[in-house]
């Protein structure tokens, strides 16, 4: 578990994993680009790599090779044993009021008449 939380506590490790959770089986050219270009993190390859193997150790990043590319996806499998863990697995993820299609607050009913 310290490892996921250590993993998460970065807030560059996290914007890594919003943009894998936005599209898997990235390459570390890929991630390097999207964080360079979206974020305006200028990070070199071996930074990002540093942080995708804190992130792999966590549990919260898998990678696969395929010739000479090695691809890294999301595993959100690690965040949802900790939210369980302290929920009981029974609790819903979002707040009252959320809708829970869109994740945004609920739009306002009117009264009935």
């Amino acid at each position: 578990m310290a490892d996921l939380f250590k993993a998460i506590a970065d807030p560059t490790r996290r914007t890594i994993l919003d943009e894998l959770a936005e599209r898997d089986d990235q390459t570390l050219f890929e991630i390097c680009s999207r964080l360079a270009n979206r974020h305006g993190l200028g990070l070199s390859r071996q930074a990002v790599s540093q942080h995708l193997d804190v992130l792999e150790a966590a549990g919260l990043v898998v990678t696969r090779r395929e010739g000479r590319y090695k691809y890294h996806t999301l595993d959100p499998a690690p965040l949802r044993t900790a939210f369980d863990r302290w929920t009981g697995g029974t609790r819903n993820p979002r707040p009252p009021g959320i809708d829970q299609d869109t994740d945004q607050p609920a739009s306002p009913q009117a009264p009935p008449e």
